[in-house]
């Protein structure tokens, strides 16, 4: 679980996480940990066994259950499907759309029964750290996707001219004043 190994060299994170597990940023570049192995396997297969979800959608789990203190990348998500998988624990089935939606199977069930404990005590501890983060609003939330959309959106589509660049860089320089000045 996250915030056991106190005898490692880093220095406390913010949030009792120390710099190990999966990758985790901060505000000041400071980079640690969120989780212990296998601690996000855990996670992933009770929001699963909860409802069946895409990859997408239990990255976003994830980073509401934690207050959008740690948001895992798709590079972590898919391959600890992928494990859920090879172990038994949990089976895709296609949703479409080169969509896959994960299941927990009853292996996945039994497993998760036996590490009820440590299960509860990582969502109490996501809780607890949800509970502490600012980055959790959800109106922050929806005004951060909004802007990651409507970024993607333009910059996806035809070469910007460098009126529209312009624009965008002062749009973005402007909001981030703003928040700063908050």
């Amino acid at each position: 679980m996250f915030g056991r190994h106190n005898h490692h060299h880093h220095g406390r994170h913010p949030f009792g996480f120390h710099g190990h597990g999966h990758q985790h940023h901060r505000r000041g570049g400071r980079v640690g940990r969120f989780f212990d192995h296998g601690d996000l396997r855990l996670v992933v297969l009770k929001l699963i066994a909860e409802k069946p979800s895409h990859g997408y959608e239990l990255i976003k789990a994830v980073e509401e259950a934690a207050g959008g203190a740690y948001t895992p990348s798709p590079g972590v998500i898919y391959p600890t499907l992928t494990l859920l998988e090879e172990l038994g624990y949990a089976t895709a089935a296609d949703a479409g759309g080169g969509k896959k939606l994960f299941s927990i199977t009853p292996e996945g069930l039994a497993f998760l029964e036996q590490n009820d404990a440590p299960v509860r005590g990582l969502f109490e501890r996501m809780a607890d750290v949800a509970s502490r983060s600012a980055a959790f609003s959800p109106q922050i939330l929806r005004a951060r996707e909004n802007l990651k959309t409507a970024m993607k959106l333009k910059l996806t589509g035809e070469r910007l001219s460098d009126e529209q660049i312009a624009t965008v860089v002062a749009a973005l320089d402007e909001a981030a004043r703003k928040v700063e000045q908050a």
